[in-house]
Formats: structure tokens, C-alpha cells, sequence
């Protein structure tokens, strides 16, 4: 792959990030912790209880935060992943809804998490020497 290639790459996926970092932060998280009607609602109809609603708004926001931070964006990427796929399976199976946008909304993330997973493998690999009683 040739520089202008690779410059284009990582400007489309900073470009996905962003955009992302944005709807997560400033639409789905928000509504979800602080109570929309739809949330709400979307949430009775699962049957787990308004904490689930909260959880999941506040890792959606901490998953946005989480892809504007470049260490960070890998392994924030892998747990909206989680998130997402928690939503399609709950869509299939409680909701009998449209799971078009957990779709897509998941394969963005997980294309995040597979392009920064140099970023992720060696965060990881950072925190256990630091946590490892040998290397002390």
C-alpha cells in the first residue's frame, strides 16, 4: 500500500471514529440514561429492568469517549462491539424489530477494532507488565 493510500485509510477511519464517538455520546447513550420515552419503552419490552437501560447508555457513552482517545479506540471499539451485539440479539429475540442499524452500528465497531488492533494487542500487553508481580 503506497503513503497516499494508507493517509486516506486512516483519515476514513479516524472519520468513522468521530462519527461514531458522536452518535454514541450524543444521541444513544443520552437517551438511554437519561430515561427517552422510546428507551424506555424499549427496555419494558425487554423485560430486564431500567438498570440494563442505564448500564448500556453509560457504556455507550464511555465507548464513544473511549474512540476519540487513539490507545483507547481499539479496546473501546471491542466493547461497543459487545454492547451492539447484546442490541441485535435483543432486537431478534425480545423485540421482533427491524436490527438493520445494531447491524451496521456493529460492523462499524468491530471494522475499528480489527484496524486498531495493534493499538489494543500492545495496551493490553502494557497493562500486564505493569501488573504483573515479576516485573516489579
Amino acid at each position: 500500500m503506497d503513503r497516499t493510500s494508507a493517509r486516506i485509510g486512516a483519515i476514513a477511519l479516524w472519520a468513522l471514529q468521530i462519527a461514531l464517538a458522536a452518535a454514541f455520546i450524543l444521541n444513544f447513550g443520552p437517551g438511554k440514561v437519561f430515561g427517552s420515552e422510546q428507551a424506555v419503552q424499549t427496555f419494558a419490552d425487554i423485560g430486564a429492568g431500567q438498570w440494563l437501560r442505564h448500564l448500556t447508555g453509560a457504556l455507550e457513552i464511555a465507548g464513544g469517549i473511549g474512540l476519540l482517545i487513539p490507545r483507547l479506540s481499539g479496546l473501546a471499539a471491542l466493547g461497543l462491539a459487545g454492547v451492539m451485539s447484546g442490541a441485535v440479539l435483543a432486537e431478534i429475540l425480545f423485540l421482533d424489530a427491524d436490527v438493520l442499524v445494531p447491524l451496521i452500528l456493529l460492523a462499524a465497531v468491530l471494522t475499528i477494532a480489527w484496524f486498531r488492533r495493534a493499538r489494543t494487542v500492545a495496551l493490553l500487553g502494557r497493562l500486564q507488565r505493569t501488573s504483573s508481580p515479576v516485573g516489579r
